[in-house]
């Protein structure tokens, strides 16, 4: 790079930054990092971490804060905190403190720390495997020395708005690389969950993982399910609920980088050896040209990004929850697989696999506690709901869309137990992945079945709501004189698909009228099946 491009680059960095140091003065409830500096003259306060990395990239709004504080005592810290709001004590003894400012709310509780080096203790792998150790006094280059990668080992000096880089991180920024700060095997030692989180940020930025920290990650991912024995009790040393949530921020942001990132690491052996069963399985070359189960499952994956995908669904990205129903979606190819020279079929067939794929799906989403993460959370994924849309998504080609029922529409559509838009986007993922060998991906089923779904939305005014039953198994006992029992039933059944068709009218006409239709429907019915 020419001098002048050099001096260009440091010049767009030094304004973001200069710019982020603006706007965190204006930012609720980071004015307590002025009064520590008031307050304590000799006092130094540095914002650390994944916020600096941010806003010198220019990407995304921050929102999680790491401080460290040098010249000022873990009592006295503690103390100027608590006057100054809630602080939650996770490290008294080497000065982490959780603060969350009174009277304002914040997303989450801002991280306040003394400067501190952490010691390995030979036990292996785990957060809790090494002391801390935390000086006031410390430079913050110290500090910086024990993160995980170049990238998140700066620190914006608050007191003089300089940064602090001391291993270049703005450099690996700028190149997109990720690299381990020191020697990658040390650093994911300390703490085997980083290698995920080196999978996890090359995939939402976009990084190449510098050589030696990739072959380390190779090198030691075996690790990812060590066990350990503490207080008599036998635990993970990266806890599931830590893995969920690096994989499925990986996955979500970028699948098919997430996907051969885990495949090329070791991590997708060590956490869901059966997606290797894709591998290798043939489909019939007329309906899948594309190629084995494991392209196919790669091409769906990248569907999500192409146009014709966003044209259908809109610019937001869709849940975690689908992303990995449709990784898992052909699960159950390899155990239904038949064949014409194994088993004498007259074409390589998967019969049965999609209950078979949503069996085997759900089982690797609860081993890995995806639902770990919040409920409200776009990355929590539900067990059951990526196996609802795996065992129907070959629903649209299971008979005329036509001729459907329209309460099966109702059921998978309309249902608030079903996750129907889900079942939607995987379908069309799907289908844009499946090659013939002439022309191009069908899709007529599909937009047949939309097509469905809305001509039953102009049965209600609201967008996913289906007009309630116009008569209950009361009323119908009462007007045909007829005792519980499956008559019952079946009377309910032949009234709800009439509602459904449009034969007793719209919520736009009175509940009067519409009852007497369906009376009128029931009558046809039965003098019909006499």
């Amino acid at each position: 790079m020419s001098e002048n491009m050099e001096k260009k680059r440091t010049a767009i960095y030094e304004t973001r930054l200069t710019e982020f140091r603006a706007k965190l003065e204006q930012e609720p409830g980071l004015g307590f990092a002025k009064e520590l500096l008031a307050t304590f003259p000799k006092s130094e306060i540095y914002l650390v971490g994944g916020a600096v990395r941010d806003a010198a990239s220019g990407t995304g709004k921050q929102k999680d804060f790491d401080f460290v504080v040098r010249n000022v005592p873990a009592e006295e810290l503690e103390k100027f905190l608590s006057e100054r709001g809630e602080v939650v004590l996770v490290g008294r003894n080497f000065g982490v403190y959780k603060f969350m400012p009174a009277d304002i709310k914040l997303e989450e509780a801002i991280d306040v720390a003394l400067p501190r080096t952490e010691h390995s203790l030979g036990a292996g792998g785990g957060y809790r495997d090494f002391k801390v150790q935390s000086d006031p006094a410390m430079a913050v280059e110290e500090d910086l020395a024990r993160r995980d990668f170049t990238v998140n080992a700066m620190a914006l000096d608050l007191k003089n708005g300089k940064l602090v880089d001391p291993f270049h991180g703005l450099e690996d920024l700028e190149a997109k690389v990720l690299r381990a700060v020191g020697n990658p095997e040390e650093r994911f030692g300390e703490d085997y969950s980083r290698m995920l989180r080196a999978l996890r940020f090359a995939a939402q930025f976009g990084f190449e993982i510098e050589g030696k920290t990739f072959i380390a990650i190779q090198d030691m991912m075996k690790h990812i399910n060590d066990e350990r024995v503490r207080a008599g009790k036998k635990e993970r040393v990266v806890p599931y609920e830590t893995v969920a949530k690096e994989l499925l921020k990986a996955f979500w942001r970028d699948p098919v980088r997430a996907l051969d990132l885990y495949e090329r690491s070791g991590a997708l052996y060590e956490l869901m050896p059966e997606l290797f069963s894709l591998r290798g399985c043939p489909q019939p070359p007329n309906f899948h040209s594309e190629g084995d189960v494991w392209t196919h499952t790669r091409m769906a994956l990248a569907n999500f990004y192409s146009e014709r995908f966003k044209k259908q669904f809109g610019e937001e990205r869709p849940s975690a929850e689908v992303v990995m129903a449709v990784l898992f979606h052909d699960l159950g190819k390899p155990l239904t697989l038949k064949t014409p020279e194994r088993d004498g079929t007259d074409r390589i067939r998967f019969d049965g696999h999609d209950v078979a794929g949503a069996e085997a799906a759900e089982e690797i989403c609860r081993r890995l506690k995806l639902d770990s993460l919040p409920e409200n959370s776009a990355l929590r994924v539900e067990p059951k709901k990526v196996g609802q849309m795996i065992s129907k998504h070959m629903l649209l080609l299971q008979g005329n869309i036509e001729n459907m029922k329209p309460s099966t529409i109702e059921k998978y559509f309309f249902n608030p137990n079903f996750p129907g838009e889900g079942l939607l986007q995987l379908t069309f993922a799907d289908a844009l992945a499946t090659i013939p060998e002439v022309g191009e991906p069908d899709l007529e089923n599909f937009y047949a079945m939309q097509k469905r779904i809305e001509e039953l939305r102009t049965l209600v005014k609201e967008k996913n709501r289906l007009p309630k039953p116009v008569l209950n198994g009361d009323e119908i006992m009462k007007k045909f004189k007829i005792k519980p029992g499956k008559k019952v039933g079946e009377l309910i059944t032949v009234l709800r698909e009439a509602q459904l068709s449009g034969q007793v009218g719209t919520e736009d006409e009175s509940i009067k009228d519409r009852k007497k239709k369906g009376f009128e429907v029931l009558d046809q019915y039965l003098a019909d099946h006499k």
